[in-house]
């Protein structure tokens, strides 16, 4: 892809602050109102020169975290993220229905692919997706595909209608979060072609993906690694990641490793698959014992008492942290002792608190260091 047209698909996100040469994307209702927010940019831009040869697009990052960075990405990484995405599904050419905002990532990987193959891209709103107005695909242009985060397809499998529309897709990737196993199984059981990924903004989204065939025969790994990608573990389990699609630093920086590591853990499963364990710096240690949030949060899904879930890990005087459950107030109960049954000794939550106002970050993620404010209040 040329600078050019790249610099047209982030002019029409929306989200972009023009800083000379160098372009900053993010979320535009986080834009800096202030001087010295509009200083750090400039801080953050670096030298201008420097820009022109690599790295000028700076696109927002922090995920669960909530601190705000800049991944340095330009035409070659992007472009190296499409190159290996099209050779491991099969794609030449790829149409793609987004409902993603083209601030964040993935929305701006589907403009990407799109733009760079001469497919029909097609922006439309999640919430008239979710009212059941729906895009019809255009089956003399080839095959489709489709992101969402697990919680959409959550909504989207109770509507019968909205099922058959899903089916029509070659690919459905999933991202943002991990998928609990309930919901997988039942979006295996309707037919439909998911593709449960890995990657973040930093590797210009996925670097592993599962084939959708592999999906509907049971797997549930995040698949293999992208032919764009390297993935190696530490002795710790730790995901390091390096080739063309991986950032080139944080804001005026220049990122010096060959490998980006990350602060998540996974391991290989017995077909070289990469599964996903958690995040490093999520773990909670209580009692002496390590608990992985992410198996908490799938158990109490699983007992259906919960429409969304969050396990954090708060400080206690007794056991160094105690596991708390959050959860949306939405006016019904959970039954909690239903809940925990599938839980047994560190694992289950010594708290549950129920929060009015569900604090989501970009891409329907959950915002923990917000919910971990809430929890030590």
């Amino acid at each position: 892809m040329e600078r050019d047209s790249l610099k047209a698909i982030v002019r029409a996100s929306g989200g972009v602050i023009e800083c000379g040469e160098v372009f900053f994307l993010g979320d535009p209702s986080l834009a800096p109102a202030s001087k010295e927010a509009a200083k750090h940019l400039r801080s953050a831009a670096g030298d201008a020169s420097e820009a022109m040869d690599r790295g000028w697009l700076r696109v927002a990052t922090g995920g669960t975290s909530g601190e705000r960075r800049w991944a340095r990405h330009d035409e070659r990484t992007l472009t190296a993220a499409v190159r290996g995405f099209c050779t491991y599904f099969g794609f030449t050419r790829v149409n793609a229905v987004d409902v993603l905002p083209a601030y964040h990532v993935s929305g701006l990987m589907a403009r990407v692919r799109c733009a760079e193959t001469g497919g029909r891209h097609v922006a439309w709103s999640w919430k008239r997706l979710e009212a059941g107005e729906r895009p019809k695909l255009d089956p003399t242009l080839g095959d489709w595909v489709l992101s969402l985060v697990p919680t959409q397809v959550q909504r989207l499998l109770v509507s019968p209608e909205a099922v058959a529309w899903l089916r029509g897709f070659k690919v459905i990737f999933i991202g943002g979060g991990p998928v609990w196993p309930e919901l997988a199984d039942s979006a295996a059981r309707a037919g439909l072609r998911l593709s449960l990924s890995y990657g973040m903004t930093e590797t210009a989204a996925m670097v592993a993906a599962l084939r959708p065939e592999d999906f509907l025969a049971g797997a549930r790994s995040c698949g293999g690694v992208l032919p764009h990608a390297r993935i190696t573990l530490d002795e710790n389990g730790r995901i390091g990641i390096a080739g063309e699609s991986v950032f080139l630093g944080y804001g005026s920086s220049v990122r010096a490793e060959k490998i980006f590591w990350t602060e998540d853990l996974g391991r290989w499963d017995e077909r070289g698959h990469l599964e996903i364990l958690g995040r490093r710096d999520a773990v909670i240690i209580t009692g002496g014992k390590k608990v992985q949030p992410q198996e908490v949060e799938a158990a109490l899904r699983a007992s259906g008492e919960f429409s969304d879930v969050a396990v954090i890990g708060v400080p206690d005087a007794q056991w160094g942290e105690i596991v708390v459950a959050c959860y949306p107030a939405l006016g019904r109960e959970p039954d909690l002792a239903r809940a925990v049954a599938g839980l047994s000794g560190a694992m289950k939550p010594k708290r549950f608190l129920a929060v009015a106002d569900w604090p989501h970050a970009a891409l329907g993620k959950i915002n923990r260091a917000q919910l971990k404010v809430l929890a030590l209040k």
